[in-house]
């Protein structure tokens, strides 16, 4: 891709009305466009960082059984009665509408109950479980407060995946394997080394739910940490009893400030049973099923990652969700360092390297500044110094190596 091709353009200076870090970078960088409070667009750098988180998410779902599907975020009141969270004093965050012949209608704010009514018309035996359809799709949350950029907002993105089980035992040994695929994504996004999987209220559904939260000065939870015994408890359950039953002491914990990235649920037949879906045993009598629900925001997630691995220079993304590998400068407009230039974006580029070329005709130092401002990993610079040599200038954003390279060693160095 070719910068000049690109609609949006960098900023210098931050939105007065966004406090958040990982919001002002990313609007400075033209990363996204903020709509409103906690509603944000994807700009097209933004939506290639976006598209590769889910990516990540969607290939560890996959390999646990995953069956991927989109559901409507448009939803009918009748099945949320059913369950008892269409009331605000339940579920407050709805936003609600109706149509034009008065029926009630809600936006999505999470999918447990259209689910679980879609599911009766596929199960009915014990041959068709265990399943685990999940989705990628928008939620709509009428938060009161949202001052977090993309970790809190209105209308986000969210991977919620859902299990239908015959037993317990059969939901348990489930949600092991999920929770290993969650550690799974946390380390592909660069975040694995701070993230601990935390014991937090299991509210109607459970004595017990886990958080995966990531140790953030940004984060709005706090849990205690023994690292350990590689155990963390959010300060919602910290008590003596149930310190006592994980074997650990508040002497081996420290608190810690943390960003929660993604939740795993044991629901039992919280919504099985109220919604009528049962399953035939083998035994010929009818069972409800037993439910899971597993959920990761990919949108709050790109904004911890800016927050994370930023500098006072603008983002610094890890390889595997930045938009682009190389950020390409060329310095000069004559027709040599054109064409050296141009060799080289289809060089790397037929080798399958995601390259960024500034080819527009700007200072230097415009385009190095919006190179560190973006965040992509390596900078290459084709410059009429180095011409005579075949040589480049190579940078890596987040040390700031400087280093001069052939073209086999710049090659090697991006493999």
């Amino acid at each position: 891709m070719r910068v000049s091709e690109i609609f949006t353009k960098t900023s210098k200076d931050a939105p007065a009305d966004e406090v958040a870090k990982n919001a002002q970078l990313l609007i400075r960088a033209g990363y996204i466009y903020k709509e409103m409070a906690g509603v944000y667009a994807y700009l097209p750098l933004g939506k290639r960082v976006l598209d590769k988180i889910i990516q990540i998410i969607r290939e560890e779902m996959n390999a646990v059984g995953g069956n991927e599907i989109s559901l409507t975020a448009l939803q009918s009141s009748e099945v949320w009665q059913a369950s008892g969270r269409w009331d605000e004093s339940v579920m407050d965050v709805w936003f609600k509408t109706k149509l034009a012949n008065g029926t009630d209608l809600g936006l999505a704010p999470t999918h447990e109950e259209p689910l679980t009514k879609l599911m009766k018309a596929y199960i009915r035996s014990y041959k068709d479980l265990p399943v685990y359809p999940y989705q990628f799709q928008i939620k709509f949350r009428n938060e009161l407060r949202s001052k977090s950029g993309l970790m809190r907002g209105r209308e986000f993105w969210m991977k919620d995946l859902y299990s239908f089980s015959r037993t317990r035992e059969e939901h348990d040994a489930f949600y092991e394997k999920i929770s290993l695929a969650y550690d799974c994504v946390f380390e592909r996004l660069g975040l694995g080394e701070g993230t601990y999987k935390t014991f937090a209220s299991g509210g109607s559904f459970a004595k017990f739910s886990h958080e995966f939260q990531t140790v953030s000065p940004v984060g709005e939870d706090t849990i205690y940490v023994s690292r350990e015994k590689g155990i963390a408890i959010n300060q919602e359950v910290y008590n003596d009893e149930v310190l006592a039953e994980l074997g650990v002491t508040r002497d081996e914990l420290t608190e810690e400030t943390a960003v929660e990235v993604g939740n795993i649920f044991t629901l039992g037949t919280r919504f099985s049973e109220p919604l009528g879906l049962t399953f035939t045993d083998e035994s010929g009598q009818a069972r409800p099923v037993f439910m899971g629900s597993y959920g990761i925001g990919p949108s709050r997630l790109m904004g911890l990652i800016a927050e994370h691995f930023s500098d006072d220079k603008g983002l610094a993304w890890p390889q595997n969700v930045a938009p682009y590998s190389v950020y390409l400068v060329q310095i000069g407009t004559d027709d040599e360092a054109t064409a050296r230039a141009e060799d080289l974006y289809k060089t790397l580029s037929d080798k399958g390297i995601e390259v960024l070329y500034d080819d527009r005709d700007e200072r230097p130092g415009a385009k190095f500044a919006d190179a560190e401002l973006l965040g992509i990993p390596h900078r290459v610079t084709v410059s009429p110094r180095l011409s005579a040599d075949g040589a480049y200038e190579y940078v890596e954003r987040t040390s700031g190596q400087q280093e001069i390279l052939t073209l086999d060693q710049l090659l090697a160095k991006l493999a």
